[in-house]
């Protein structure tokens, strides 16, 4: 079995000092085969916490499946597979992840005949390989659900209960079934429905759960920006650029054309841009993360289906250029900044009526007040700039305004704004008279 040195050395060589306040609650009863519930904000450590948990308990000697983790997207099962494997480099414990877009059933069924303790990926696959043959859970010893809720957000409840009737069991005193393997439920968000319903995967479970208005992500500032129409927010993201300098930025939006088009934009701009939706095959989702991860590019424009795959921690800011159409998915993406205890911003804009009532939604969901952003948001952000980790990330983002070779500081964003709206106005009025 590993021994939890080994499993810390290899922790420190992917970045981690000390475990967060969630690691320090959970990894003990994983270890201890507890059955558990875990609910805890975005970037503390969450994937951290179950990998070395299930790791520990592994019996390197015994080259069958012992862990299995479900995930609700392909982006968040390789990062998993990704930290695993990195955690197990010095343990003889050879991880797989088995997701749709990559690679075929044959191919996986191959590597899964090899011998592996760790299979990784989401249920479709799974359930695939499970009905086929492919894979064999007698000798599993723990099954991890990561980001639950969105698994049955995504309609996933009949997969996840196939997969579940499937697991080693025996029938107990009782004369009622009794798995042989322990749960680990994990996620950022947990209502009330749900965790219900996870309580009947579960027997015993130890539960470490987190009050929503403790949700928020203390250490990352928020905060919002009435642009006042829909076509100032491009303009207003430029003038954020200008005036906010960080390492990396993530801006989201709602749609995959809305996507292209402001990653569009960007580039004509003369920024470093990546753009990741749902309709991009596997090669290319890999070769966007690649670029964004390397610091290659500064900015992501992303849609919401990576709000919970992102896990680069250069991040400094998150910008919500399209507020979410799901409340909860505001906390998943502005947990795309400040990872693991550092300092990030969220910025949101606001155009209409409908978007302003949709941030008072936000604001009421998590219990907490999102300002207006302040005269002077470039002095309100201080990264910690030995986070800022990669020489290859170009000194800084900012660029400037092409109407006079200056930058644009944010506490002159409403004036310049207001500025371009009244030159705006003269040319179409010259144009008429014309």
């Amino acid at each position: 079995m590993p021994t939890v040195c080994c499993i810390i050395s290899c922790n420190s060589c992917v970045g981690f000092e000390k475990p967060s306040l969630i690691q320090q609650k959970t990894i003990k009863q994983i270890t201890l085969g507890r059955d558990l519930i875990a609910q805890a904000q975005s970037g503390t450590g969450k994937t951290a916490t179950f990998s070395i948990g299930t790791l520990q308990n592994i019996l390197p000697e015994i080259c069958q499946i012992q862990v299995l983790v479900l995930a609700p997207t392909r982006e968040l099962a390789f990062q998993i597979h990704h930290v695993m494997s990195s955690l197990s480099d010095y343990l003889s414990i050879r991880c797989v992840a088995c997701c749709g877009g990559r690679n075929n059933t044959m191919q996986m069924a191959r590597e899964l005949d090899k011998g592996v303790h760790v299979v990784v990926g989401t249920p479709g696959r799974i359930l695939e390989l499970l009905r086929q043959g492919n894979i064999r859970l007698n000798k599993l010893r723990s099954l991890v659900l990561d980001e639950a809720d969105e698994m049955l957000n995504r309609g996933l409840h009949d997969q996840l209960e196939e997969i579940y009737r499937r697991l080693p069991s025996h029938t107990n005193s009782n004369n009622k079934k009794s798995l042989n393997c322990q749960i680990v439920i994990i996620s950022a968000t947990m209502l009330k429905e749900h965790l219900e319903l996870f309580q009947n995967f579960t027997s015993n479970p130890v539960c470490v759960l987190v009050p929503r208005d403790e949700l928020s992500l203390s250490d990352l500032q928020q905060f919002y920006i009435d642009v006042g129409s829909e076509e100032w927010k491009f303009e207003a993201l430029n003038d954020l650029f200008s005036s906010v300098c960080v390492s990396q930025t993530v801006v989201f939006v709602n749609t995959r054309r809305k996507v292209e088009w402001l990653a569009s934009q960007l580039k004509r701009e003369g920024f470093t841009v990546a753009a990741a939706h749902g309709d991009l095959d596997q090669s290319q989702r890999e070769s966007v993360m690649k670029q964004f991860r390397s610091g290659e590019c500064r900015i992501l424009i992303s849609s919401d289906m990576w709000a919970r795959g992102i896990d680069v921690q250069t991040v400094g800011l998150v910008v919500n250029f399209d507020l979410p159409m799901n409340t909860s998915e505001y906390l998943h993406r502005i947990g795309r900044s400040g990872r693991f205890g550092r300092t990030g911003l969220a910025v949101s804009f606001i155009a209409n009526a409908e978007e302003r009532k949709q941030l008072l939604e936000i604001c009421n969901y998590y219990q907490i007040a999102i300002p207006p952003a302040p005269a002077r948001l470039d002095k309100m952000l201080v990264i910690n700039n030995s986070v800022q980790s990669s020489p290859k990330i170009a000194n800084s983002p900012c660029k400037s305004d092409t109407s006079n070779g200056q930058p644009v500081k944010h506490h002159q964003l409403a004036k310049h704004l207001k500025r371009k709206k009244k030159q705006h106005k003269r040319k179409k009025n010259l144009k008429i008279a014309k």
